[in-house]
């Protein structure tokens, strides 16, 4: 890929796309294209074409999607089904018609039956049901990976999709609405925390920057103390206790997102789909896609307790066993992705510090 090659990242303001632009960035990469939502609509079809035939990308990262934990997963399910597909079929298609040397596509690891084989090989797709919570959201990206491996196929395009395992990092969602499991324990925490030092400036300051449907830290103490305990956080005999949903029981694999930019951009650099389909001896090419994760797994009660450590939070941290706990045990295999040369090296112990420290940096001060 040439340094002044003409690079479109779709989602470069989330929390993959923008790891990905700073990755291209650092090596030297500089000619790119990059609209935000309010200037192109990927789900608009006509827009996206016209943008495609007057940028005439050669290469594109497709990062773009709407994402969230279970709740907003199992709340918004017609959402998050139409407009995955709405933005991979329009940037895929439109990346075919105009001649896109390259693209990769960036699913989600969720694509796996819940109770697949651990680690999940690529092989294990469709080969079972899905986890019911973010059923929509997995059809959408098994959808938009069939979609890359069948335009393949069938008119020699290279794109290229790669399923990533749960992500955190800089410019992570903290909205506790939305929010996936980690950051959302992370800010739960770290209220907490605030609360139970009777550090009432900043917390006024977080909801400041990210209200809590719609309250802020110019809403009067009761309306602030009565919405973050709606989220969890809350005195209780004295203390102050955080609760998190579900048991504490399943096993999550995370990559630091800065990692997942890497990934990407190394396979974009030196994968391609024939190289892909080469090693595989059936007549039948499927699952072609490339898991990105690390491998390792850890409990969702040891990471709370990680971030309690690195918050210096010291009251209870509550499970609630009445709240779903999702998929048990999410571990992806990596074989494909090592053998292809590329291997984390942050682990979750240092990624939470860092991702604390961001926290306070650029959601606090």
């Amino acid at each position: 890929m040439d340094k002044n090659a003409k690079i479109y990242i779709a989602g470069h303001k989330g929390l993959v796309g923008s790891a990905i632009l700073k990755n291209l960035k650092s090596k030297g990469y500089t000619n790119f294209i990059l609209k935000t939502h309010a200037e192109l609509d990927l789900t608009n079809q006509s827009a996206v074409a016209d943008f495609f035939a007057q940028e005439k990308p050669e290469y594109v990262f497709l990062a773009a999607a709407k994402v969230g934990g279970i709740v907003a997963n199992n709340t918004y399910r017609g959402q998050f089904i139409y407009e995955n597909l709405m933005i991979q079929n329009n940037v895929i298609h439109q990346s075919f018609v105009n001649n896109v040397k390259k693209l990769v596509f960036l699913g989600s690891s969720c694509i796996y039956p819940k109770e697949a084989p651990q680690p999940m090989a690529e092989n294990a797709l469709l080969t079972g049901p899905l986890e019911y919570t973010n059923e929509p959201y997995a059809i959408a990206k098994i959808a938009g990976l069939k979609m890359c491996e069948s335009y393949n196929l069938q008119y020699g395009t290279n794109f290229i999709a790669v399923m990533p395992t749960n992500l955190y990092g800089p410019n992570d969602n903290f909205n506790l609405e939305t929010s996936h499991v980690l950051p959302a324990m992370i800010r739960k925490i770290h209220l907490g925390k605030c609360l139970e030092d009777g550090d009432w400036d900043t917390i006024c300051k977080d909801l400041d920057f990210r209200p809590i449907e719609g309250v802020s830290g110019k809403n009067t103490e009761k309306e602030i103390l009565d919405i973050i305990g709606k989220y969890g956080i809350r005195r209780k005999d004295g203390a102050v206790q955080v609760e998190l949903w579900g048991s504490g029981k399943p096993m999550r694999e995370f990559l630091w997102s800065e990692e997942m930019g890497d990934a990407t951009v190394f396979i974009m650099e030196s994968v391609n789909f024939f190289d892909l389909i080469n090693v595989i001896e059936s007549k039948e090419k499927r699952n072609t896609h490339i898991n990105i994760g690390t491998g390792v797994e850890i409990s969702i009660k040891e990471v709370a307790n990680l971030i309690r450590t690195n918050v210096g939070f010291s009251g209870e941290l509550w499970f609630n066993t009445q709240k779903p706990d999702g998929t048990m045990r999410k571990l992806s295999d990596v074989t494909k992705l090592h053998s292809l040369g590329w291997k984390h090296q942050v682990e979750i112990d240092e990624g939470l510090s860092r991702m604390y420290a961001w926290y306070k940096k650029y959601r606090i001060e």
